[in-house]
């Protein structure tokens, strides 16, 4: 079993990034400097939690692996452009700041493996998280893998994604000023991103399959109240059309099905998020929708593993607190990490002790 004394990265840890250049295994799969097997703490997932808490534990000179999950860098690497992180005045594209974020963990000293963890076993120590490729040994797991946006399940999806349909109002409503918007959904999350895209687009029209609302009703009154929001009921998405941006929206009437197209410039999807947390089921405690659930501070439920951003955070979902929370957790790590050191400085027996023990027994 690794030492706990022991938690020290490579010395100058700006170096282990520009030292290992891209390395790709059997599969292709690549990683940033060549994959040890043992490491202080690997952290799981991506995106502005991920990243940002690698830049945090190696820093403190722990020795660390992110291993990015399918999609490095998370959600925002298919999010055009960012305008609300902060520090960038005149915003940034998603991928190139995923792309500086895990720029900025490789200069510190992360080792960055582009891979999927397909199991993990928290029932020994060190911890055991498998790979397709490989399994790696830690003292300590933090939990990025974040949440996945649902989908209507439309083949032109896919397509439009990032050029006209959009998973989060707060993230791109400003993009879409003057334009007719479409909001799918019925629940608190919907009729809250309708009411806050009246701000920015000429109409909002509320697509839903029944015919009332699931939000709570005082968002429902405010809702009804808003002359620039008009609701589709008993209704769903059918189509999405468009040249090179979204240009209309095709929605059915599920009660006789007929079709009406209507034109948007923007299609907001409010149907929920699935957090991705299935490898963790039976083996953290989670909330009934699949959130793993904090006890202190970032702690999970299992002694040594820690969860940051949108894979708790159901509420907010935001690239910066994701970020926060990557912070928070990564500092946790650290202190965990002491607590654990002091322990076992106490359990040793002082040298001197030690040695009067031994002549008393002689």
């Amino acid at each position: 079993m690794p030492n706990i004394d022991s938690m020290v990265a490579s010395e100058g840890g700006e170096e282990g990034g520009e030292e290992g250049g891209e390395k790709r295994d059997k599969q292709g799969r690549s990683s940033s400097s060549k994959v040890d097997t043992r490491y202080d703490i690997i952290i799981i997932g991506s995106g502005p939690a991920g990243y940002t808490a690698g830049i945090y534990t190696s820093r403190a000179k722990l020795r660390t692996l992110i291993i990015s999950g399918m999609l490095p860098g998370g959600q925002l690497m298919t999010t055009s452009e960012v305008e609300n992180y902060p520090g960038f005045p005149n915003g940034i594209f998603g991928p190139e700041l995923m792309m500086n974020m895990r720029q900025q963990a490789e200069r510190f000293g992360s080792t960055v493996l582009d891979d999927e963890v397909i199991a993990v076993n928290f029932n020994q120590r060190p911890f055991v998280i498998t790979t397709p490729s490989e399994s790696f040994e830690a003292e300590s797991v933090l939990v990025c893998t974040g949440a996945s946006p649902r989908k209507l399940g439309i083949p032109a999806e896919q397509q439009f994604a990032g050029r006209g349909v959009s998973y989060c109002a707060t993230c791109d409503g400003p993009f879409f000023k003057g334009e007719d918007i479409v909001v799918v959904g019925g629940g608190d999350t919907a009729i809250e991103e309708a009411t806050f895209l009246t701000k920015f687009g000429k109409s909002v029209k509320i697509v839903h399959r029944r015919d009332t609302l699931r939000a709570s009703k005082i968002l429902q009154e405010k809702a009804f109240e808003n002359p620039k929001i008009r609701f589709l009921w008993n209704s769903v998405v059918s189509d999405i059309k468009g040249d090179k941006k979204l240009a209309r929206v095709t929605v059915r009437d599920i009660n006789n099905e007929n079709e009406q197209e209507i034109s948007a410039g923007g299609l907001f999807v409010a149907i929920g998020h699935d957090p991705n947390t299935a490898i963790f089921k039976g083996k953290l405690e989670m909330d009934d929708k699949g959130y793993i659930v904090l006890k202190n501070q970032t702690r999970t439920s299992v002694e040594g593993v820690f969860a940051a951003g949108d894979v708790h955070d159901y509420r907010y979902r935001q690239a910066v607190t994701a970020a926060g929370f990557g912070c928070m957790a990564a500092i946790d790590v650290e202190k965990w990490f002491a607590e654990k050191k002091a322990e076992r400085k106490k359990q040793e027996i002082p040298k001197s002790e030690y040695i009067h023990e031994r002549k008393q027994q002689l």
